[in-house]
């Protein structure tokens, strides 16, 4: 029986592929010039140029570096966390060019040019987005650890995936983001709350 292609492919699916053939490319290039204790000549950084949470950056970084580290060791936003770094757990997911990415299996010199949002960058002023309100209505949070990862996925679900995405989607939907303290019922009803408030302002 052939294998079915589904409609909705997993993120891991996904980044699995893009991750093979962004760490040739990168690791390629980057080989012949690391100095014999494995630090970066000054030749091998890279000149990129990020916008994050709008404000646009050039940045010098190391290829090998992930664009979750990147964010937090050289931009310094501390929204994205390293969790498992191994893109399992999701903490770490930020929207890049508005779509859902792991920052940590990706690297930052593969997105030269591209818009990076982090949970910093969605609110409003003193305005929470409302997948932020959602979060906090419905005690979302648990530990806190990986909520900003939950967030921005949810958020990319609802504004550009599945805007009117319905319950029982979400927690397929959501599988990319694992949370190890058996509330994912607030989640669920936090995104269905959030779905439900930003479809009367469309």
């Amino acid at each position: 029986m052939p294998d079915e292609v589904s409609p909705h492919p997993s993120r891991r699916v996904v980044v699995g592929g893009g991750l093979a053939v962004g760490a040739a490319v990168a690791a390629g290039s980057y080989l012949s010039a690391t100095s014999a204790e494995g630090a970066p000549a000054a030749e091998a950084m890279r000149q990129v140029s990020l916008t994050v949470n709008g404000g646009r950056l050039k940045l010098a970084v190391d290829p090998r570096a992930s664009l979750l580290d990147t964010l937090r060791d050289e931009v310094g936003v501390t929204g994205p966390k390293k969790g498992c770094n191994q893109g399992a757990c999701g903490a770490c997911t930020v929207l890049l060019d508005g779509q859902r990415v792991l920052s940590c299996l990706t690297f930052a010199v593969l997105h030269d040019g591209q818009e990076v949002t982090t949970v910093e960058g969605i609110g409003d002023g003193d305005r929470l987005h409302p997948v932020q309100q959602a979060f906090m209505d419905h005690d979302a949070f648990q530990c806190g650890f990986c909520t900003s990862g939950q967030i921005m996925s949810a958020v990319a679900l609802l504004e550009s995936e599945e805007p009117g995405i319905t319950e029982d989607r979400i927690p397929e939907a959501m599988s990319g983001n694992l949370c190890r303290c058996a509330a994912y019922c607030n989640i669920r009803d936090a995104i269905t709350s959030a779905s439900a408030t930003m479809a009367k302002g469309r």
